[in-house]
């Protein structure tokens, strides 16, 4: 998911404008279709978007339950009106976009509930990163 968000939370933060007129491609722009442009709000969704790719990374390579299964939860936070608002408001969007968009942004609801049910499991998440432990004395 972090791959996913991170180049265009990037790219909303750092490139608001171009953002808004050509996510996910140029000449295929999703934002557009719903005015108006407000390069704040922009920027600020760019720098939030930035600090969960944060906390996913973090959370991918400790592998810890408690930080992966927050990590998902947060992503779901944000996924699951993301994607609600989306599907409501797709009448100026081309078919083609419209289908595609709804995947990509179901995707996003789908699979952070799929790895919450993995690490649900016992057993199902082991840290990656364990600290090292003092030798012991003879």
């Amino acid at each position: 998911m972090a791959v996913g968000y991170g180049p265009a939370g990037l790219v909303q933060l750092l490139l608001p404008k171009v953002f808004y007129d050509d996510f996910p491609a140029s000449g295929r722009s999703w934002v557009a279709l719903l005015p108006p442009y407000n390069e704040h709000l922009m920027t600020d969704v760019g720098a939030l978007t930035l600090a969960s790719v944060l906390v996913l990374v973090v959370a991918a390579i400790r592998m810890e339950r408690v930080m992966v299964r927050t990590a998902l939860a947060a992503s779901l936070v944000f996924a699951v009106p993301h994607f609600v608002f989306h599907i409501l408001h797709l009448e100026h969007f081309p078919t083609s976009s419209a289908v595609s968009q709804t995947v990509v942004l179901g995707i996003g609801v789908v699979l952070p509930c799929a790895l919450l049910a993995l690490s649900a499991r016992r057993g199902a998440l082991e840290p990656v990163l364990t600290p090292s432990k003092p030798a012991e004395s003879a």
